[in-house]
Parts: structure tokens; sequence; C-alpha cells
């Protein structure tokens, strides 16, 4: 049987939790409001006089797809704290969360009320709102509604209550020591935890506050808002559904990879390497390896590998060179050429056109990645080579358009100059193997 939420009136909610206040003898410690140890009264209140907070970065994401797939206004939640539609929504993703544990770890808090019943006061407002315990509040209620009569005790709450001038932005502080604590930091997804970070910045704090009072590093803090823009601009950019948070929530690596991958860059480059993640990303089950190993292609390799697949896909990038139109390019100076990815984006982004230009990505990014370990190794010149001549031999000059002969001359003129320096410095490092060898004999 499902809960069915209630909510009291403001004024009754108050004037009940006011006369539990007054008649009770009984107080509990908390470390977590103004930075310092206070005595907040303890009383126990009908389980239908809290309402839900609704300004909850644990459920943000849950929130957020919600709203996003049901078509309900951004409002919905923000103004919905009386209102027995936002409640009621709000319970049935508590209620979800209070049945989820995590590993061995995380035991579902729906398991510990069953067994043990409330054993913590939930932290409330002198309007019944519930600052901290809103999903145990939900597993006791959905305990309640499934045996009322084992559950008996559900009907009534242990509370502890804030004071009456306890703000908005203190109760944000107090969620935000509490998820700084290692015992309750698993309980948030990344999103919410960036959610929380970004209201905190919203207040005025600085990222060494929010570091100390969330238990970070100031670096961590920025890192966690600059993953929280690249997902947002992911979801509304690229897959269309902004505030579909449920489609980033087990991408936290990617995205908080992704603002070094693209540190640096210019502006086509910086949007041309985000076409490649999210394009890696959306087709992770291709690439037989982890998208981490992929992150040289998005990031410091991303121009070779949007050169490559240009050249692959027939597309043109470059503009403002008279050399544009020249059918092969080795590494000469383009100081004055204006690059401008967007043909490559456009198809990457065509889901009419995008099939072949993903294989080829795909291939050619596990080819960056093997280059780079070939370096490590001492292989990537001879592959380099090996590659350049390959692609020499497949020129067939005869089919030339007449108006490239001036360009492709000048480029040839380019790679026999090139290939001159290369077979002068390949005789030198011959010459000095060769006197090496000879003297480590002679010693």
């Amino acid at each position: 049987m499902k809960f069915a939420v209630k909510v009291k009136p403001p004024a009754i909610r108050e004037e009940i939790i006011r006369k539990a206040l007054d008649a009770s003898t009984e107080t509990e410690r908390f470390f977590d409001f103004r930075n310092a140890e206070t005595r907040l009264k303890r009383i126990r209140v009908p389980e239908d006089v809290l309402v839900y907070r609704m300004e909850n970065f644990r459920v943000f994401t849950e929130q957020q797809t919600y709203l996003a797939r049901e078509h309900k206004p951004e409002t919905f939640f923000s103004t919905g704290q009386e209102n027995v539609s936002a409640q009621q929504v709000q319970h049935d993703i508590l209620a979800i969360l209070a049945r989820k544990g995590e590993g061995d770890s995380v035991v579902p808090i729906l398991d510990v009320l069953r067994k043990e019943h409330q054993r913590d006061s939930i932290l409330i407002t002198q309007r019944g709102v519930v600052v901290n315990g809103n999903r145990r509040l939900a597993g006791m209620r959905e305990l309640l509604a499934e045996d009322g009569a084992a559950f008996d005790d559900f009907n009534f709450v242990n509370c502890m209550v804030l004071p009456s001038d306890a703000t908005a932005t203190e109760i944000v502080d107090i969620e935000a020591a509490l998820q700084g604590r290692r015992e309750t930091k698993l309980d948030y997804d990344w999103i919410g935890d960036a959610q929380l970070i970004k209201r905190l910045e919203g207040m005025g704090r600085k990222p060494k506050e929010i570091g100390i009072r969330l238990n970070r590093k100031p670096a961590e803090v920025g890192n966690s808002l600059a993953a929280l823009t690249e997902a947002e601009l992911y979801l509304k950019d690229w897959l269309k559904t902004p505030g579909e948070y449920a489609r980033v929530k087990d991408s936290e690596q990617f995205f908080k990879d992704l603002p070094d991958l693209l540190k640096d860059k210019d502006t086509a480059l910086t949007e041309a390497s985000r076409v490649i993640g999210w394009t890696l990303h959306d087709n992770k089950d291709r690439l037989n390896d982890r998208l981490y190993a992929f992150n040289i292609a998005i990031g410091k390799s991303a121009a070779d590998v949007l050169d490559r697949l240009s050249s692959d896909l027939g597309v043109e990038v470059e503009e403002g060179n008279e050399e544009d139109d020249a059918s092969f390019s080795v590494d000469i100076d383009e100081a004055d050429t204006v690059v401008s990815y967007k043909p490559i984006t456009d198809i990457l982004r065509d889901p009419n056109e995008r099939d072949e230009a993903v294989e080829r990505l795909v291939d050619i990014c596990r080819s960056v990645i093997e280059e780079e370990r070939d370096k490590r190794t001492g292989n990537a010149a001879l592959k380099a080579i090996g590659q350049a001549n390959a692609r020499l031999t497949e020129v067939d000059l005869s089919r030339a358009d007449r108006n490239t002969y001036d360009p492709i001359g000048r480029q040839l003129d380019q790679i026999a100059k090139r290939t001159g320096e290369l077979q002068k410095k390949l005789a030198e490092l011959v010459e000095a193997t060769g006197k090496s060898k000879l003297g480590s004999s002679d010693a």
C-alpha cells in the first residue's frame, strides 16, 4: 500500500510544535549549527506535522529528471513545500532512496528502520520542515503504510528543533556540513553534490570556505562546478534533454576529467573536442576499453584526431589559407590558417549521417592511443614515417584537378625538404650510435 501524504496548514503545524517545545524538558547536542555545539530541544510529534524540505540536494537529480519527463514547471518543487502534489512526488523519490543501499558499506535506511525502528532524532524547523532525516521520515511512513500495527510507533516522530531564527542560508550550511562527513558523503550522487556547492557559491561562499565546510580542497570544489557546467551543456546542447540529470548520473569520471582536457584550447578546438568526448561517451560500448583511456583523443591529441577524421570523411576543415585545396598536408607552417571544425561536428551531430563518422572516429582514437603507447616504447618515429609513406603511395596525380597542381608542388617541396632533414638527422644518429658502440668495445 502506497503512503498518501497529507499536509497540515503551516499555522497548525507551528502551534503543535510550539506546544511540544513548551512541554519538553529534553535536549540533544548538535554540532553543525552556526559552527558551534548547540543544545536543541527534543520533541515527539505526529508524523503528519512534518513536511519534506524541497531544497534537498540529495534528491536534486531525481527532482530535475521528474520535471523534464513530466513537463512540469521549474518551480514545481521550489514553490511546492506546502503543496500536497509536490510533497507526494518528493515522498516517492525519497522512499526509493530509502530502499537503496551501496554495496556492503551502506545498508538501506528502510532495512534499518524495519529492524531497529527510530534511533536518531530528525532535525526540523519550527514550521515542521525536515532539514535532516527526509529519507528516514519517508521510510517510516512507508513502513507505517505497509503494516500499521507492527510499526504503530511511527505515527509519532522524535525530532530536534532548530531555533525560530534559523535562516535558509544556515540550513544550507547545515546540509553542507553533514555532506562533508565521510559517513554521509556516499548518500549524495555527484550531481547533487555539485548543486550543493553551486548553492553555497551563490550564497557568497569562496572556494576555500566551501572546501572547509565540505572537507574538500578548493581545487576539488572548482572541478565539481566545472564538471556540472559540462554535464549541463551535454544535456542541453547534445542530447537536447536539459534537466534530465539521470542520464549523466553514472558519468562522474568523464565530466570531471573534461574541464582539464579542454583547458588552454581555442574556442573552435574546445567545441570540437567536446563533440569528440560526447560522441565517445555515447558509444562506450564500441570502445572495447574504458572511456578514460580515450582522454588523450579528447585532450592533447584532439586536433590530430580531427585532422585525420576530416581526411577520412573527405571534409575540409581549414579556412583562410591559400593551400586549402591541397589534398595532402604534412607538418608545414600554418600560422595564418583559421581552422573551423564545424563541418565535422555537424556530421557527428546528425543522427542520419553520424554512423560512419563514429566508426572512423573510434578507429582513429584507437590509433592515437596506440601511437602514444609506441612513443613510450621508441617505435613512434618508425610508425609515423611508415604511415606517411603509405599515404604518399596512395596519391594518384593523374586524377588531380589542374587548379591543385601549384599547391601540390609546394607541398611536395615541403615533404622533400622535411625528408632531407630527417635523413640527415638519421645519419647523425647512426654515426653517433656506431661511435658509442666502438668506444664501448675498446673499454
